[in-house]
């Protein structure tokens, strides 16, 4: 655990409206950590929260864990059956099964260990857009299976904005906080698509693209703890970038791209036109023959990632044809 009680507590936190946040967690076969999670989601200074767990068939003592948990918080916790198709089919699921006007939302890993601050600091960030379509997420403490050698989680020097969502996700799922429209927008959308890359992603697409509020907040929201099963890992440093460049080479960012393409031109009439006219020109720039033309279109469209390197890395990829 940290040795600094500082990295783990911040400042107190004006407290804003006590309005219940739902929880929305995938589980699968997490019970090496997963208490761990759910005592931190017990802790919150955010009193009037709401969990919903879909295990995806664990064959670990992960349902036990979660029963245990909802015994000791009767009616504060849902436990469902997952769909069985993956991470993000799993978190689709929970979002098509909540009402069409949910509330409040947050998203869960079932391997990190929440700040006790974090509802609370989201909902204070989000107090003055509370009543329109808005997201808040965050930087967090990259950590070690264990807890330890806490380090900050990537800088993000450029703001959030659909151009940067197309090509780029820096919503980390597990930090993101959606306001009540911004909620019931996701629940829409996520009963119209069969299928995603990652849910994160998918969220800060849609709610960039229909000109929602996107806030990125440098405080850290949670330990973000690093294993070997990781759906996604922190994706920073060294070995990080290799493994995009790997993605790059082999296809699988094109391939990516393709499924968030097709998600977002089946949600056309949810996005502002603007959106709706990028995504056209996007799809149009990746048929062209001419390599230059590619580049040229999107630098033309302003579609950007957050670092130099990682900008040249995205028109490496258009010059190759492989967006």
């Amino acid at each position: 655990m940290f040795h600094d009680i500082r990295l783990i507590r911040s400042a107190p936190v004006v407290l804003p409206s006590r309005g219940r946040v739902t929880i929305l967690m995938g589980v699968y076969n997490g019970a090496e950590f997963l208490a761990d999670q759910l005592q931190s989601i017990a802790n919150q200074t955010h009193r009037n929260w709401h969990l919903i767990a879909s295990d995806d068939g664990s064959t670990d003592e992960s349902l036990s864990i979660l029963r245990a948990f909802s015994e000791k918080h009767p009616g504060q916790v849902e436990i469902l059956a997952g769909p069985c198709r993956g991470h993000a089919a799993n978190y689709l699921s929970l979002l098509r099964n909540l009402p069409d006007d949910p509330g409040w939302i947050a998203f869960a890993d079932q391997d990190d260990v929440w700040l006790p601050e974090k509802l609370d600091h989201g909902i204070a960030a989000l107090r003055a857009h509370a009543n329109r379509v808005a997201i808040h997420f965050s930087r967090t403490w990259v950590v070690s299976r264990e807890l330890t050698g806490p380090r900050l989680s990537a800088t993000r020097p450029r703001p959030p904005s659909f151009q940067n969502a197309l090509v780029q996700n820096i919503a980390s799922g597990n930090t993101i906080l959606a306001t009540p429209r911004a909620a019931s927008l996701l629940v829409k959308a996520a009963r119209r698509v069969d299928h995603l890359i990652v849910h994160d992603w998918f969220v800060y697409q849609l709610i960039t693209g229909c000109h929602g509020v996107a806030l990125h907040d440098d405080r850290p929201a949670l330990l973000y703890r690093q294993h070997a099963t990781n759906s996604i890992g922190a994706n920073d440093g060294l070995r990080a970038r290799l493994r995009r460049m790997r993605m790059l080479w082999s296809g699988l960012y094109a391939d990516w791209n393709d499924t968030n393409l097709r998600a977002l031109s089946a949600l056309s009439d949810l996005l502002a036109p603007d959106a709706n006219r990028i995504v056209q020109n996007i799809m149009a720039l990746r048929r062209d023959p001419n390599p230059l033309r590619r580049v040229a279109g999107l630098a033309a469209l302003g579609v950007y990632r957050q670092t130099r390197v990682s900008q040249g890395a995205l028109y490496l990829a258009a010059m190759l044809g492989k967006l």
